[in-house]
């Protein structure tokens, strides 16, 4: 299993054992994870609300606010964030009520550090946030065109007509090559390629999204559609 060295992926803790919680900390940033620590519930919500994570890790058992009701709360801001959560509360009752507020996983204290990150691994491969990381493809055919990443190469294969990219549009066209078919996740593609989602990196994006339509237009089988509130697809009509 890789370490994902090249990636981007932020999480949130919310663990009140102080000594857990650096120890998890610790682990997290030698596997090049971004992490953030906070050791309370609203902390932890109060941290969501004003910054953008790609995995959520909640202790259950904690002051001000219990993992559970983070949990809910979360979910009513953004459905999709994967959530696991950390407890000593082992009861099927526990369980269930774990993942009706929420979860993707649901880890029993106590675990091992290779445990979790295993099921790290798992939830955002299953979640497609490591797709466009772990591929180390540079030659994609597109409906008409071959694109070559490694020299941001596009070419319409008909006409012999050659495009050469800048580094933002080659970037952003390798991921939606991978995604081919498939939603890429508008707030990933930012923080991959721009390093954050705000709303001026959004623009930006939007105005690339554009240039790239510009660049397929010649095939008439190929669109880029816009998924409100989610993302975008590359469509390539077989």
């Amino acid at each position: 299993m890789t370490d994902n060295k090249n990636a981007k992926i932020r999480i949130l803790l919310a663990e009140d054992d102080e000594s857990l919680a650096f120890m998890l900390e610790q682990y997290l940033l030698q596997k090049n994870f971004d992490v953030t620590v906070k050791s309370n519930g609203e902390d932890a919500f109060d941290t969501f609300c004003k910054k953008p994570f790609d995995l959520i890790i909640l202790d259950v058992m904690m002051p001000k606010l219990d993992g559970f009701s983070v949990a809910k709360k979360i979910r009513e801001l953004n459905p999709d964030v994967p959530i696991i959560f950390l407890t000593a509360k082992s009861s099927q009752d526990d369980v269930l009520e774990g993942f009706h507020s929420g979860a993707d996983d649901y880890i029993p204290k106590p675990f091992t550090m290779d445990e979790l990150i295993a099921r790290i691994y798992a939830i955002l491969r299953r979640t497609n946030v490591f797709k466009a990381i772990e591929s180390d493809q540079t030659v994609f055919e597109i409906g008409e065109y071959t694109f070559n990443s490694s020299e941001r190469l596009l070419i319409h294969n008909p006409s012999k007509e050659k495009i050469k990219l800048t580094t933002k549009e080659s970037d952003l066209l390798r991921m939606f090559a991978i995604h081919k078919n498939d939603l890429l996740d508008r707030s990933f593609a930012l923080k991959s390629i721009w390093g954050d989602d705000n709303y001026y990196n959004s623009r930006s994006m939007d105005v690339y999204i554009a240039k790239l339509r510009k660049y397929l237009s010649k095939d008439p089988n190929i669109s880029i559609v816009n998924v409100h509130g989610k993302g975008f697809k590359l469509f390539v009509k077989e």
